[in-house]
């Protein structure tokens, strides 16, 4: 995650959160969520990332949406990386969806 981090901010990018999904999906063990304040911006910050992972000897098993740039997804086994535009940040609300369920407590009547 560390380098999924590193590379992300190099590029400036914002908001970095990682969320452990171990617990609720067999599609990975983390996802890394980060914004770009542009399109071109998101572009440069996944490559990065892609670079970086294949560089430390685990590269991208894929990459999707690169063309459109407001949200690109890089699977890369154990990780899966969303860099968003704010606005599709917004609209997804990844940390919402995925993010461990509060704990409820017993209210008395």
């Amino acid at each position: 995650m560390d380098i999924v981090r590193n590379a992300a901010l190099d590029k400036k990018g914002e908001d970095f959160a990682a969320i452990d999904v171990r617990e609720r999906t067999i599609l990975a063990d983390a996802f890394a969520i980060v914004s770009g304040r542009s399109r071109i911006q998101v572009r440069s910050i996944a490559e990065a990332i892609a670079k970086a992972a294949q560089e430390s000897g685990a590269p991208p098993v894929r990459t999707e949406g690169y063309a459109d740039g407001g949200w690109i997804l890089i699977d890369l086994g154990s990780v899966i990386v969303h860099v968003f535009t704010p606005e599709q940040r917004a609209f997804y609300n990844l940390e919402r969806l995925w993010s461990p369920l509060p704990q409820r407590t017993a209210q008395s009547s």
